[in-house]
């Protein structure tokens, strides 16, 4: 039986009068056209069975409606082939582009699979509390190997796809085999993505920085805002970004200061005269502190941390849950240090001695009195 035998009745008789590829048009557009009605009409059936209240499964089906009305109109199309009447060549080349497409369409739904496994594993944690250690770990994990998951499966899924292609495939196999060369050169050249790529994969399992991490890297300090494949992105305090490869977290020592307990004590150093009252001041800082909406109510304390030929070092400490509380933290017990000490001791802030010897006894006798004057009394 030949091939225009086995067409349907209707499209032999429109053969007589119009071209076959305007009928075969035809027909792949109608069943193309037939599946996105058939999406539409099944995807608001869902979304109002299902109701507005659910909200996560309604992100959800927006999520997976491009993915699904891709699958209908592929399979409309596939089924509608056999009966458009095309050319063995036309057939076969279009078999072969819904073949690249069923491939790609395979890997557009890894891809969210992943997703979605994601964010359904991360919904059980909260990262909007003070004590939050936990829920970053598995948030940071889930991060860092999805994204390099997805790389994975974007890799194979081009490689499938060329592969499926008879001429790309032979060229690929003669480029392999008789370029060695070139196979060095490209290694080289993807030996930067392959290192970030593996050190996601090490970050991700021990963790040495997590999302939210108070970080100094090249002495500025900052929070770990996101993690991507390649690089982590470093929140600066003053809200500037520090763009860092994924290697150099393996390779280069950094200060992780959250790295075991969000909680941090935070540390003012004053430098005063000898003769200021510690034990005034002391006294002051618990007040201070207290007295604060940042402060944890673990550690309050002031030592004498030094002492040099002009003046001492004070060093109070007070703790906060996390950084940016005892940054704000530390701020505010140096404004109300200072100024207890310019209101109450201002005697107390860093002088300069220096003893005169061998002077001249007219610059003694000259020298204008240091004590106070009495007023002169008036006349009776």
């Amino acid at each position: 039986m030949t091939a225009a035998a086995r067409l349907p009745w209707w499209i032999r008789d429109l053969g007589h009068y119009l071209p076959g590829w305007l009928i075969s048009l035809v027909v792949l557009t109608a069943a193309a056209a037939l599946a996105l009605f058939f999406h539409r009409t099944i995807m608001r059936l869902i979304r109002r069975l299902i109701g507005a209240d659910h909200l996560f499964v309604q992100s959800l089906i927006s999520r997976v409606f491009g993915a699904t009305r891709f699958a209908l109109v592929l399979a409309a199309v596939a089924l509608a082939l056999p009966i458009a009447p095309l050319s063995h060549a036309t057939a076969l080349l279009i078999a072969q582009i819904l073949a690249i497409c069923f491939t790609l369409l395979t890997g557009w739904a890894a891809l969210m699979a992943i997703e979605l496994a994601g964010d359904f594993y991360i919904r059980r944690f909260r990262i909007d509390v003070a004590n939050n250690l936990l829920a970053r770990k598995h948030l940071t994990q889930v991060r860092v190997l999805r994204r390099a998951t997805e790389t994975v499966v974007i890799m194979i899924t081009i490689a499938v796809a060329l592969m499926s292609i008879p001429q790309v495939r032979q060229f690929g196999v003669s480029l392999i085999a008789s370029a060695g060369a070139a196979g060095i050169i490209v290694g080289l050249a993807a030996r930067p993505v392959l290192t970030n790529l593996i050190a996601g994969v090490q970050i991700a399992i021990t963790q040495p920085i997590r999302i939210g991490d108070a970080v100094v890297v090249e002495n500025e300090w900052g929070w770990v805002e996101e993690i991507n494949g390649t690089y982590v992105v470093i929140q600066i305090w003053d809200w500037r970004r520090m763009i860092v490869p994924l290697s150099y977290f393996l390779q280069t020592p950094f200060q992780n200061w959250t790295r075991v307990s969000s909680e941090l004590i935070g540390t003012v150093l004053l430098w005063v005269d000898y003769t200021t009252p510690v034990e005034q001041v002391r006294q002051q800082l618990t007040e201070i502190v207290k007295a604060s909406k940042l402060w944890d109510g673990r550690v309050v304390n002031l030592q004498v941390t030094d002492a040099s030929d002009r003046c001492i070092e004070l060093r109070a400490l007070a703790s906060a849950e996390n950084s940016q509380e005892v940054w704000d933290l530390r701020c505010e017990i140096r404004e109300k240090l200072i100024a207890f000490l310019q209101e109450n001791y201002p005697g107390a802030l860093p002088k300069q001695r220096a003893e005169l010897q061998g002077l001249p006894s007219e610059i003694g006798m000259h020298a204008a009195p240091t004590g106070p004057r009495r007023p002169a009394r008036a006349d009776a």
